[in-house]
């Protein structure tokens, strides 16, 4: 039968992508490890509980943050009856399209001193000095932690809107009918339903914020990952940086387990739960408030900085700069695309391999593969400096041995190295796309073509392939995008006169000079407006 499929090569192979896609990590974490025993000491006497106390302060910020804007939101929208709720419904996911180092840009450019809001200020009040009136400084650690919020609540608001609307509304009418309100019914038995979902999308919001680099970096609030960063780059300490970046991963670790404990108490509803709902019937003033918190969201997360964007663009872009923004933007589609078709192929075998093999541990390379999510942008840069460049110099020496000219840094100075880092992290994505296609695929499907004498090529091109052909669609462009995104490994890993839309957009903020890259910072947002509206409409059709 097809579906006890044993052949040795596909087990091998698949066995050895996950290998392959973990062997990074693993060296990173050896040479951490080795590394701390002699770094450690020192480490922790200056700067480390510093860097542990801002990264713990500013994720406990955000979460906290991210919760209060996604629950709420969520809350309004399924349970209430506010006005504009359809199109708050969608306009809600939008912010999560905003990279948070824009909106951090942008907001500081509004409120600083010599921004026009404080100018205006002075102008009305005829203030003359910061002595004379007090004003909110952005750039804080607070400050970073509502800009970071601002963009990521719509993990908690998708997840738990999602869980909201598929409870079974028979529990919430028993608890009515036992003399609870509405309101008390939300509370006691809605919420608590919920939490598994809020549990996951708060670890998708920590993990978010850990692996954040430009946000920090540009507020001047020194966490793990900035100093990762300008441990390797400004001191030249590649021990000292894997041993910081090991610090951060176990921190990582500790969230994924924490995740994963708080899914394991879930207990699943009916099959067939009944949906249909009583809304909690608001006064007008109490739908006007909500409606107003929900707008303000959209407004400060999304269509004010976009605003922003394209005002400057219209006022600052010109010729020079558009060619400049056509090359960086061949650079990122070159590297994204190619990033997103080998996730997605390595997503297909593995996924078809765990579905159709005989191995009793055919799930191990799946679940080995997508471990690289949990991994932040520059500890996976630091990982993957920590294994292919001992590997360049080992082919360099082979072949001098051989009497070969030496390559070079094939591996760790070229673009291989951006796209083998892109893969790792996002490999997760694509294999979760398609594993619950898989999955929805009948079992009769795969034992039907055995039995008319079809092979395992025919079958998996003539029956597997073409229905997974819109989820296959979907993956690669969800780590299209995200490879778009990415910034940290980027900014670590690229060659010498490579940027891509992302880097060349941080360099000009870094440079206070985001006007001039203002037209490509608005591609980016763009893009990143692609999954929304594929998950806004698959929502729609459950």
């Amino acid at each position: 039968m097809i579906a006890l499929n044993n052949s040795k090569t596909w087990k091998f192979s698949s066995y050895l992508i996950a290998l392959v896609l973990m062997v990074p990590v693993l060296v990173m974490l050896v040479g951490g490890i080795s590394a701390s025993t002699q770094l450690f000491a020192h480490l922790w006497q200056t700067v480390l509980p510093t860097y542990l106390e801002n990264t713990l302060l500013l994720a406990f910020g955000v979460v906290m943050l991210a919760l209060i804007f996604g629950v709420f939101s969520a809350a309004l929208i399924t349970q209430t009856n506010i006005v504009f709720k359809k199109q708050l419904r969608w306009l809600l996911l939008l912010p999560l399209a905003m990279p948070a180092y824009l909106v951090a840009y942008l907001y500081t450019d509004l409120f600083d001193y010599a921004g026009p809001v404080q100018r205006s200020l002075r102008s009305w009040f005829g203030w003359q000095s910061p002595n004379d009136y007090w004003f909110f400084d952005i750039r804080t650690l607070p400050g970073a932690a509502l800009m970071l919020a601002l963009v990521l609540f719509p993990y908690i608001y998708m997840l738990t809107r999602g869980a909201f609307e598929q409870q079974d509304q028979n529990l919430i009418r028993a608890s009515r009918l036992l003399g609870l309100t509405a309101k008390q019914s939300f509370f006691k038995v809605a919420l608590p339903l919920a939490r598994p979902a809020i549990a996951v999308a708060a670890s998708l919001v920590l993990m978010e914020t850990l692996a954040d680099f430009a946000t920090v970096q540009y507020f001047a609030v020194n966490t793990l990952t900035t100093a990762i960063y300008d441990t390797w780059l400004g001191y030249g300490d590649l021990g000292a940086a894997n041993a910081l970046a090991s610090v951060l991963m176990l921190l990582v670790l500790f969230v994924v387990l924490a995740e994963q404990r708080s899914r394991a108490g879930l207990r699943h509803q009916s099959a067939r739960p009944n949906l249909s709902r009583e809304l909690i019937q608001l006064s007008f003033s109490q739908q006007v408030i909500g409606s107003i918190f929900c707008w303000a969201l959209v407004i400060f997360g999304f269509l004010l900085p976009i605003s922003l964007l394209i005002v400057m663009a219209v006022q600052y872009s010109d010729v020079a700069q558009l060619s400049v923004l056509i090359s960086t933007g061949i650079n990122s589609l070159k590297i994204s695309v190619i990033a997103a078709t080998v996730a997605v192929l390595i997503a297909l075998s593995l996924g078809l391999y765990q579905r159709l093999h005989s191995d009793k541990f055919r799930h191990i390379p799946h679940h080995i593969s997508g471990f690289g999510y949990a991994v932040p942008g520059t500890v996976l840069a630091m990982a993957m400096l920590s294994t292919l460049g001992p590997l360049d110099h080992w082919l360099n020496d082979l072949a001098e041995l051989l009497g070969f000219s030496p390559p070079g840094l094939i591996l760790s100075g070229s673009i291989f190295a951006i796209i083998f880092a892109l893969v790792v992290r996002f490999s997760a994505i694509a294999n979760g796309t398609i594993v619950s296609a898989i999955k929805q695929i009948p079992q009769s499907l795969d034992y039907a073509p055995a039995s008319l004498g079809v092979n395992l090529t025919g079958s998996l091109t003539r029956v597997h392939l073409p229905i997974l052909t819109p989820a296959i669609l979907v993956a690669w462009l969800l780590v299209f995008v995200e490879a778009m995104k990415e910034l940290p490994a980027v900014l670590l890993l690229r060659p010498f006169n490579f940027e891509t839309l992302s880097s060349q957009i941080y360099q000009l903020i870094s440079d206070e000079m985001l006007e001039q890259g203002a037209l490509g910072a608005i591609m980016i947002v763009l893009f990143g407006l692609l999954p929304i509206v594929l998950l806004n409409k698959s929502k729609e059709k459950v």
